[in-house]
């Protein structure tokens, strides 16, 4: 990703990124260092814009490693190895390190393997203990032996090796300090997170070798917890591993204004950025202010807004643009919109709205709205109870607090439906909700 702080930085991180690296740099033993951030803080871009800030000076190898692509492998070691192959400048280089590294990695899972073995075959022994001669007895106990004086053997190999691999990492980083940032720790599973941990701990305690680890220690901790149980004091598990920690809040001295801004912004790039949807004009047309108000009630972390416009995009996969192309009566788009939004962040009312036992209160509350202001002779309603109006009046339960009262006020609230929907064959009364679900159903896959 080569996204930097001169193209986009909302929350003012730049100088956060430049005190890290001036850390990564000093003589100070700060590995492994963790950036930490809940879910949607925008850690996987900041890490990409420190690594593209910190190879603008080239004093280091920056090797970024993203944990999650690897965790189907479960080899944490191997993921590691393969990136810092990369960094080497030619062929005979990276083969005499894949010499090295082979004999480490395979003794490593050699042992476990065989130390499972040897656990495999003296449970089997005492299960048969009752049915057996004392023979079969004997022969499971002789290659429970063999099994264990293996296994002390290649302990002594994966020394051997180990040392050997670290030497190798050392000379690379005389030349040329290594800092390895590993990202999307917290969404893998907690075997793999754990075993990652334990082989950054173990494997490349280098001189010369960095590591930073981007992650939610939180969920870190759960992962810790998972593996060892509730008792371990997962805080201090990770205590023994991580040498210094530092947090990326979520806004950093932004308003709500300013907040809702930064993620407005954000969506907007995202959406002109895309391929499926930079023709549809949906970071300019009045769809915008609905975008706008949800991002703004729900508080979308920058994480949200990118998943949001993701299902945008499949929507218009899906579809061929469906309702949301540039001719498409206003109503139409507003309310898909509305509907993607709701499929992106609150799934369960999606589902509700498709089986038609949603809450009025539940769409109230992604709008910010809680019932009907009368419009008066000089005012147009207010949006977004609009939209409330022709998703829940007389449709769902609660319906009554966005049904006005009387038909002097349902002909007001229809006039200005009518308006939404104007040069269409739609009208109220013929359910303006179908045309959430209908959104809803492309997105579900029904």
């Amino acid at each position: 990703m080569n996204i930097t702080f001169n193209e986009r930085d909302e929350f003012q991180r730049k100088q956060i990124a430049e005190k890290a690296i001036q850390l990564l740099r000093a003589d100070v033993e700060i590995s492994p260092m963790v950036i930490d951030g809940s879910w949607g803080t925008g850690k996987t871009e900041f890490c990409h814009k420190l690594i593209n800030l910190m190879a603008e000076d080239e004093t280091h190898h920056l090797i970024y490693v993203d944990a999650f692509q690897a965790d189907h492998a479960d080899e944490p070691l191997l993921t590691v190895l393969a990136e810092v192959i990369n960094i080497l400048p030619s062929e005979e280089a990276q083969e005499s390190f894949i010499q090295k590294a082979i004999p480490a990695a395979r003794y490593g899972l050699k042992t476990l393997a065989k130390a499972g073995v040897a656990h495999l075959l003296r449970q089997d022994a005492a299960d048969v203990v009752n049915d057996f001669d004392k023979e079969i007895q004997k022969a499971a106990n002789k290659a429970i032996d063999a099994s264990v004086e293996s296994v002390l053997k290649d302990h002594v190999k994966a020394s051997e090796s180990l040392k050997a691999l670290q030497e190798t990492l050392q000379g690379i980083a005389q030349e040329k300090p290594i800092v390895l940032f590993v990202d999307e720790l917290d969404r893998c599973r907690p075997n793999f997170a754990v075993n990652m941990l334990e082989i950054i701990k173990h494997t490349f305690n280098v001189e010369g070798v960095q590591f930073v680890l981007v992650t939610n220690t939180q969920q870190l901790r759960s992962s810790i917890n998972h593996c060892y149980g509730e008792t371990v004091d997962a805080q201090r598990y990770l205590d023994k591993f991580l040498k210094y920690s530092f947090s990326l809040p979520q806004v950093k001295g932004l308003n709500t204004y300013q907040e809702t801004s930064v993620s407005l912004s954000h969506y907007k790039n995202l959406v002109k950025k895309s391929n499926a949807l930079e023709s549809l004009r949906l970071q300019e047309c009045g769809s915008i202010r609905i975008i706008e108000q949800i991002i703004k009630v729900n508080k979308l972390s920058l994480r949200e807004v990118e998943t949001l416009v993701r299902h945008l995009e499949v929507y218009v996969a899906l579809s061929q643009q469906g309702h949301l192309s540039n001719n498409t009566i206003f109503g139409y788009k507003a309310l898909t919109v509305l509907a993607i939004a709701i499929y992106s962040i609150r799934p369960k009312l999606g589902n509700a709205i498709l089986s038609q036992t949603f809450d009025a209160k539940d769409v109230g509350n992604i709008l910010g709205k809680i019932g009907l202001t009368a419009p008066t002779d000089h005012h147009r309603p207010d949006e977004m109870e609009l939209i409330c109006y022709l998703i829940c009046s007389n449709n769902c339960k609660n319906s009554e607090i966005f049904t006005p009262e009387g038909d002097e006020n349902q002909d007001t609230w229809n006039s200005y439906a009518d308006d939404y929907f104007r040069g269409s064959f739609y009208r109220p009364g013929h359910g303006f909700v179908s045309i959430c679900k209908d959104a809803l159903t492309v997105l579900s896959l029904h």
